[in-house]
């Protein structure tokens, strides 16, 4: 036997293939795009056989998937982390989830794909639907929080706003992800600025001014 397929057989004694494949396919997605490559390949570049894969993964979708299902836990635990319970003031925590989601979008920049750009059915995939729809409810009583900041009379459906504002977040933070080469627009300049305007914008039409917004505009 020799000593890649020793090396292949220990890592997945010790059950070490699955999280191996998805490291070799985030490589992959950066490198080829989503779509770029098969099974087979990923299984050659994890040094292991073409057949080992199947233990884990039915076909390139499902580790893609696996691949996404771990970024949207990192990414749910991140928003939190940065909502943290709207302290000091909605408007401040709010900015604070917007630059979760760009640092995501660049340093998991993998990950970010294969949750937003590989086509996946979070319906037919288990547990995918799920996680997202875990992400976005943060999103989502964030966004009610800052409804209760609207001026009196002016009804916003918290679930509007979180679509409307992940819309901002995913548009500039897809800046990220794109070559140069394809893309249109301010690749260079600052996205974080970008996406903090953009929001001083659609939270000024509004109504809400506090906080960060209020020291964003002076």
């Amino acid at each position: 036997m020799t000593g890649k397929k020793k090396q292949a057989r220990r890592r997945y004694h010790h059950g070490n293939l699955r999280e191996a494949l998805m490291d070799v396919a985030r490589r992959l997605i950066i490198d080829r795009g989503p779509q770029g490559f098969s099974l087979v390949e990923a299984a050659t570049l994890a040094g292991v056989s073409p057949a080992a894969p199947y233990r884990h993964f039915a076909n390139r979708e499902a580790l893609l998937a696996a691949v996404a299902l771990a970024g949207y836990q990192r990414f749910a635990k991140d928003l939190e982390q940065a909502w943290n319970d709207g302290q000091p003031d909605a408007v401040s925590a709010f900015m604070r989830m917007g630059e979760v989601y760009l640092t995501f979008a660049r340093d998991e920049r993998a990950s970010y794909i294969a949750m937003f750009e590989a086509g996946l059915k979070g319906d037919e995939i288990g547990g995918l639907q799920q996680a997202g729809d875990r992400a976005f409810a943060i999103l989502i009583k964030a966004a009610t929080a800052l409804g209760g900041t609207l001026p009196d009379g002016q009804p916003a459906p918290p679930d509007l706003m979180a679509a409307h504002i992940w819309a901002l977040s995913h548009g500039v933070a897809s800046l990220f992800t794109s070559s140069p080469s394809d893309c249109q627009g301010p690749v260079t300049g600052d996205l974080k600025e970008l996406f903090e305007s953009g929001m001083m914008i659609y939270l000024k039409g509004l109504g809400i001014r506090s906080g960060s917004a209020h020291r964003a505009e002076n």
